[in-house]
C-alpha cells in the first residue's frame, strides 16, 4: 500500500465513523483528492468499499499544490488517537487540592506575625548607697530581705547564697554585718563581730600576715561571686546617711 493510499484510507475512515466531523456531504458520490507533490485531481479512491459513499475534498478548501507530509498529520488524526478527557487531570483534583492546602498553611506560618517574647523580670536595680551598722543590720534575709555583709568598707550583696549566709545558714552570724575579722581568722564565731554598732569601724590593724591573706582571699571570692551595693561607714561619719 503506497503512501497516498494510506491517507485515503485513513481518511475514509474517519468520516465512515463520525459524519458529523466532516462537513462535506457523503449522501453523494464524492473523489477523495491527494497527490503527494503533484497538482491535486479527483481521482477515485481505491480503497473505497463497494456500496458505501465515497468522499471528496474540496480543492478550494486546499492549495493547488500541497505536499502529503504536511497533509498526513491532520488526516491521520482520529478520536481513537485523542487522550479521552476524563484521563486529563484536573486543576482541580483532591491531589492539587492537598497540595495547595499545605502551601497555603506554610506560607501563613511564615509570615504570620511573630508573637513578642516575654523576658522574665529580673531582680529590681540596686542603688549604690552608703550604709551604717545600723542601717547594715536590717539587711539580715529575715522578712525575705536581701543579704548583705561588708568586708573591709565593702558591701556586698550576698542573696544569691542565702543558704549560706542567711537565716539558719553555717554563716548567718555575718548576715547584715562587717564580716571583715572573722574572714581574716577563718572564725564564724559572734565574737568576731563589733557588738556596738555605734562603735567606729574595726580598722584591723592588729591582723598578721596570715590573717591579712586570709581576708584578700576572702574579699577577692566575694567580688568575683556577688555585686558590690554600696559602701560601710562609721556613725557620725560625714558620708554617712542622714536621717
Amino acid at each position: 500500500m503506497s503512501m497516498s493510499q494510506l491517507v485515503v484510507s485513513r481518511l475514509y475512515v474517519d468520516v465512515q465513523n463520525d459524519p458529523q466531523r466532516n462537513p462535506v456531504n457523503i449522501n453523494k458520490r464524492h473523489h477523495v483528492v491527494v497527490k503527494a507533490g503533484r497538482p491535486m485531481s479527483s481521482i477515485d479512491s481505491p480503497l473505497t468499499p463497494v456500496g458505501l459513499p465515497q468522499v471528496t475534498i474540496k480543492t478550494s478548501a486546499f492549495p493547488t499544490h500541497i505536499p502529503l507530509f504536511f497533509v498526513f498529520p491532520f488526516i491521520m488524526a482520529s478520536p481513537e488517537d485523542s487522550v479521552p478527557q476524563a484521563e486529563v487531570m484536573s486543576i482541580a483534583s483532591p491531589i492539587n487540592l492537598i497540595l495547595l492546602s499545605a502551601f497555603v498553611v506554610l506560607v501563613y506560618y511564615h509570615f504570620r506575625p511573630k508573637q513578642p517574647i516575654s523576658l522574665p523580670r529580673g531582680p529590681p536595680p540596686t542603688v549604690f548607697r552608703t550604709y551604717t551598722p545600723k542601717t547594715l543590720v536590717e539587711f539580715n534575709g529575715e522578712n525575705d530581705r536581701p543579704v548583705y555583709l561588708a568586708v573591709r568598707g565593702r558591701v556586698f550583696d550576698v542573696s544569691p547564697g542565702r543558704n549560706f549566709y542567711g537565716p539558719g545558714g553555717p554563716y548567718e552570724n555575718f548576715a547584715g554585718r562587717d564580716a571583715s575579722r572573722g574572714l581574716a581568722n577563718q572564725s564564724f564565731d559572734r565574737e568576731m563581730l563589733t557588738e556596738d554598732l555605734s562603735a567606729p569601724l574595726d580598722d584591723l590593724k592588729d591582723l598578721d600576715a596570715d590573717q591579712l591573706e586570709n581576708l584578700q582571699s576572702w574579699e577577692e571570692r566575694f567580688t568575683e561571686k556577688y555585686l558590690v551595693v554600696g559602701k560601710l561607714v562609721a556613725e557620725g561619719d560625714p558620708e554617712s546617711p542622714k536621717s
